[in-house]
C-alpha cells in the first residue's frame, strides 16, 4: 500500500531543486556549506580523475598534454552551478569538442597566432550558439588550439580526443555522481508539480508562457521557463503568506472529521457521505494515520458492490498537511495541483481534520477584505 504524502513546501513530495534565497540588490550570496563542499571536493575530484585517465589511456602522443586548462572552468560550472543551461551534458561536450576542432582548423588556415585566435573563438562561439551547446569553457578550448604549440597542432585532431574528450567525458561522469550524490540532480530539469488527473489547468504562470515572454524579449537568458515557473510560484506563496501572517492551517480546518476504515464496507461509506454532507473520507488505521481517501465521485459514479470493503476502491495515494503549516501552502497545493480535499496531520501523522476548498476560499476572502479595509 503506497504511503500517504505529507505537503510542504521546502521538504515535500513535490521536489524543490536547487532553489536559494532571493538577495537584496549589491547584497552578495553566501553559499550554504553543502555548496562549497559540493563545488570545491567535486572539481577537485573531477579534474584528477580527468587528467588521470587521459594520462594511463594507451595510446595517446608524448606531445599532447593529458590535461588542458578549460577543464578548470568546466569543472566551476559543473560543480558550483550545475542547474545552468551552460553546465548541462550537450553544452559541456560538444562545447569543448567542437569549439577544439574550430581552433584548429583556423591554425591551420591562418599562419598569424592572433588572427587564428580570433578567428577560431569567434567562429567557435557561433557554431555553439548555432549548435545549442553554448558552453563558456569551449572558448578557451578554440583558443588553446589555434594557439597551441606546433608540435601539438602537428597531431592534428587527435587533439580533440586525447585529451579534450577524455577529459569532458571524465569531468561529466564525476559531475553526474558527485552532484547526484550530495542531492542536486544532474543533468538539471526543472521541478514540475504532479498535478492529480482531471483537475483544472491552472491560472497562473505556465513554463509556455514563461518562454513567449523570454522570446519576445530577444535576450539570450541563461535560464529555462520552468525554473522562472518555479521562482514566480515560490515568491508567489511567501507573498500570500506575508498577507495572511503565517496564519497556520489549524486556525481553518475542520476539525470533526468523517471517516472510514478499510475494512468498512462501501455501503458504510456512501452512508456517512450521505449523513454527513461531505463530499470525502479519509481512510484511518488503527493509530488514526491516514492510509486512503474516498470521494463522492468515487462511491455514487462507479459500479461497485456495497459490500465490498473501502480498502478495495479507495484512492491511496493521499497528500496530506502538518497541522502547523502556513495556509500559504494550500494555495499551490488547490489551485495549481487540483486537489479538493487535504486531510491535516500532527508531528505523529495522525489525522486532526481536513481542509477543503470551502474552507480556502473563506480564508483567502478573508484575507483580501482585510487588506481592502487596511487590517
Amino acid at each position: 500500500m503506497t504511503p500517504s504524502r505529507l505537503w510542504t513546501r521546502a521538504t515535500g513530495w513535490v521536489p524543490v531543486d536547487g532553489s536559494r534565497p532571493a538577495y537584496p540588490a549589491g547584497v552578495r550570496p553566501r553559499y550554504r556549506p553543502a555548496e562549497l563542499g559540493r563545488g570545491a571536493i567535486g572539481a577537485l575530484i573531477g579534474i584528477l580523475v580527468a587528467g588521470g585517465v587521459a594520462r594511463v589511456l594507451p595510446g595517446g602522443s608524448e606531445a599532447l598534454p593529458y590535461l588542458v586548462a578549460p577543464m578548470g572552468a568546466s569543472a566551476v560550472l559543473l560543480f558550483a552551478v550545475p542547474a545552468s543551461p551552460l553546465a548541462q551534458p550537450w553544452p559541456l561536450v560538444g562545447g569543448n569538442l567542437v569549439s577544439t576542432a574550430i581552433g584548429l582548423a583556423a591554425a591551420w588556415l591562418f599562419d598569424d597566432a592572433l588572427v587564428a585566435a580570433g578567428v577560431g573563438v569567434g567562429a567557435a562561439i557561433g557554431a555553439m550558439m548555432l549548435l545549442n551547446c553554448l558552453h563558456p569553457p569551449g572558448g578557451a578550448c578554440a583558443l588553446v588550439a589555434a594557439t597551441a604549440a606546433p608540435a601539438v597542432q602537428d597531431q592534428g585532431l587527435a587533439l580533440v580526443g586525447m585529451p579534450v574528450a577524455i577529459n569532458t567525458l571524465a569531468l561529466l561522469a564525476i559531475a553526474v555522481a558527485v552532484n547526484n550524490l550530495t542531492g542536486r540532480r544532474y543533468p538539471h530539469r526543472p521541478a514540475e508539480p504532479v498535478r492529480r488527473p482531471g483537475a483544472p489547468e491552472p491560472l497562473g504562470v505556465q513554463a509556455s508562457d514563461v518562454e513567449q515572454a523570454m522570446a519576445r524579449l530577444d535576450q539570450g537568458l541563461d535560464i529555462t521557463p520552468g525554473d522562472v515557473v518555479a521562482l514566480l510560484r515560490d515568491a508567489e506563496t511567501h507573498a500570500l503568506d506575508r498577507r495572511l501572517g503565517s496564519l497556520p492551517v489549524s486556525r481553518v480546518m475542520e476539525r470533526e472529521v468523517a471517516t472510514v476504515l478499510p475494512f468498512e464496507s462501501i455501503y458504510r461509506a456512501r452512508t456517512l457521505i450521505a449523513q454527513r454532507g461531505v463530499k470525502a473520507l479519509p481512510v484511518i488505521d488503527g493509530a488514526r494515520r491516514v492510509v486512503g481517501i474516498v470521494s463522492i465521485l468515487d462511491l455514487f459514479t462507479r459500479d461497485i458492490v456495497e459490500l465490498e470493503e473501502v480498502a478495495t476502491m479507495m484512492t491511496t495515494e493521499v497528500v496530506t498537511m502538518r497541522s502547523d503549516a502556513p495556509v500559504a501552502e494550500l494555495v499551490s497545493l488547490m489551485t495549481e495541483l487540483g486537489y479538493r480535499h487535504v486531510p491535516v496531520v500532527d508531528e505523529e501523522q495522525r489525522l486532526v481534520g481536513i481542509v477543503t476548498r470551502t474552507e480556502l476560499i473563506e480564508v483567502l476572502n478573508r484575507a483580501l477584505l482585510g487588506d481592502e479595509l487596511g487590517a
